[in-house]
């Protein structure tokens, strides 16, 4: 079997869960399964719909309400840990091709589970696992342990204009 590379998709701008979206896509248009895990989203976004047509396709949302502009509470900490733990049997255990760790350095950002925990997880996943990583502040620890790397910059999008997420497209 081929290696699982790590891929860490951060920066500010629009495109990280949706690009970790469309490679699941074409892992599962190749035969593969894919479990995609969401930090911090307990929102119900579009993609959470995606079980009723995609086959060989898990998602499970980590998360509560949106905590961004005030301190998490102990009950989204607690989403975390449990949902880091799920993880790390998923990517020991071997049964999907490509897991995603969707939000997981926003996760670190507020502090919901430690750097170290998230490093020794990726040490010891299956090596046959393609693993990525997504959302804003990557940590420089994680960043030179990635095989690939992208980094989305925001250079103009339309919510500074007022626009609001729209179904669909945002979420």
């Amino acid at each position: 079997m081929n290696k699982g590379y790590i891929h860490i998709y951060t920066g500010n701008g629009k495109g990280k869960t949706t690009a970790a979206l469309g490679l699941s896509l074409r892992a599962i248009c190749a035969g593969k399964k894919v479990f995609f895990g969401q930090f911090v989203k307990g929102m119900k976004y579009s993609e959470t719909k995606s079980v009723e047509y995609l086959p060989n396709f898990e998602i499970e949302q980590f998360g509560r309400t949106c905590f961004i502009d005030k301190e998490p509470e102990k009950e989204d900490i607690e989403c975390a840990k449990v949902g880091l733990e799920k993880c790390r049997e998923i990517l020991e255990k071997g049964d999907y091709d490509l897991v995603v760790l969707d939000e997981l350095t926003i996760a670190l950002y507020y502090k919901l589970f430690s750097l170290e925990k998230v490093l020794e997880l990726i040490k010891n996943k299956n090596k046959n696992i393609e693993l990525v990583i997504t959302g804003r502040y990557a940590p420089d620890k994680l960043i030179e342990i990635a095989d690939l790397v992208t980094e989305m910059k925001e250079i103009k999008h339309y919510y500074n204009s007022g626009v609001k997420a729209r179904k669909g497209i945002e979420s």
